[in-house]
């Protein structure tokens, strides 16, 4: 079998899907996607196109170690979400190739569901009462939502009395039957991420996410040691060897990379099971689309310690498009007390629309992050 073709689908509301077709007629999917870069990405597939045409797809490990090492330059989002995509779509083959799911080629499962959580509010905390008792109403009783919205280095008591007033009237409203997971979102700087973590904990978070920028991993450790809360860190982290400083420091208790950046399903199972070494748990973050959350949760049922899995059905960002629109309607996500099943179809298990994902992509987007600035003109951190 050989790589005849890549596909890339820029399609609402943010993603990048890429299609590898084979000699052999079967195609697989993946989702190479960098929020807010997405003609970016579409272009660096295109150059990886004589690197992967004429390959053998099942030399999955040879493939990625490939891409990864040609040349000076390795790492960082745009290169490491390119292997994303291509290792999911590159798994998503051998699985149909040999009638199985992947995580059924990596081991077998140890799960058939996995406990989910969904966003309220938006960029900015807002409704999150509401939002909350919507979910629990539908049968969640996990939820994340974004703490605050700008805050300086040093910032005032005032601000941290709104952000405490807000999450204190959520807990008093969702009682011990919903666990609260809190993003700072890289946000917040030292100085404040301390003094909130001090005046968060009597909430008792399920954890703090990003309560400082991903850089600050000395920080995120002194933080770490000071509180009792879990903090997670991932989502900006490309490769196990960005995590290595968090597993060395003990800077987390949680760790939430995510499959369409950290190098696809090869490298989140490698750094999945090393953070068990650690005993820390593995979250994967995906607020992306479809592709994305089959791959989570691929690698879901074969990570012992995976405790939860991200999802981003009915997000504020997915207006234009939620991640079951494309899908075949015998594959689409099914949520059910609160837990994702994992599914069980050759490959990813998935069927993707590829009608609607061509329409979409006649459409396809320019999605780009808020700027937010400080009272002084600053720039503000998203």
């Amino acid at each position: 079998m050989k790589i005849t073709a890549l596909k890339t689908y820029l399609v609402p509301p943010r993603w990048l899907f890429l299609k590898i077709e084979t000699d052999a007629g079967i195609s697989g999917w993946g989702e190479a996607v960098l929020e807010g870069h997405g003609a970016t990405m579409a272009a660096k597939i295109a150059e990886l196109e004589d690197f992967l045409i004429g390959s053998d797809p099942s030399c999955i490990e040879d493939i990625w170690q490939k891409i990864y090492r040609n040349g000076c330059y390795r790492g960082g989002p745009i290169l490491m979400s390119a292997i994303s995509g291509i290792d999911m779509a590159l798994w998503d083959i051998k699985g149909k190739a040999f009638d199985v799911p992947i995580y059924a080629l990596l081991g077998g499962p140890v799960r058939n569901k996995i406990r989910s959580y969904c966003w309220i509010g938006g960029d900015r905390p807002g409704n999150l009462i509401e939002g909350a008792l919507a979910l629990k109403a539908r049968g969640f009783n996990a939820t994340k939502f974004n703490v605050c919205s700008e805050l300086q280095f040093i910032d005032s008591y005032k601000k941290v009395d709104a952000i405490i007033k807000r999450v204190s009237e959520l807990r008093d409203a969702v009682g011990a039957d919903l666990d609260l997971a809190l993003d700072f979102h890289g946000r917040v700087h030292a100085p404040m991420a301390k003094t909130l973590l001090h005046e968060l904990e009597f909430i008792r978070p399920m954890f703090v996410e990003d309560a400082v920028a991903s850089q600050h991993v000395e920080t995120l450790a002194d933080l770490a040691r000071s509180t009792s809360i879990p903090l997670a860190i991932g989502e900006r982290l490309y490769s196990r060897y960005d995590f290595k400083p968090i597993f060395e420091q003990r800077a987390a208790s949680i760790i939430n990379p995510d499959t369409a950046h950290a190098g696809g399903i090869s490298e989140m199972v490698r750094i999945g099971h090393w953070a068990e070494a650690y005993d820390v748990a593995f979250a994967p973050h995906c607020p992306l689309g479809p592709i994305a959350l089959a791959a989570c949760l691929q690698v879901d049922a074969i990570c012992y310690n995976a405790v939860i899995q991200e999802q981003s059905l009915g997000i504020h960002y997915n207006q234009k498009g939620d991640l079951n629109d494309y899908l075949m309607q015998d594959s689409r996500f099914e949520i059910q007390d609160g837990f994702l099943t994992i599914p069980d179809q050759p490959g990813l298990g998935i069927t993707v629309n590829e009608e609607f994902v061509i329409e979409q992509a006649k459409i396809g987007h320019q999605w780009r992050a808020p700027v937010w600035r400080h009272e002084d003109g600053s720039i503000a951190e998203w």
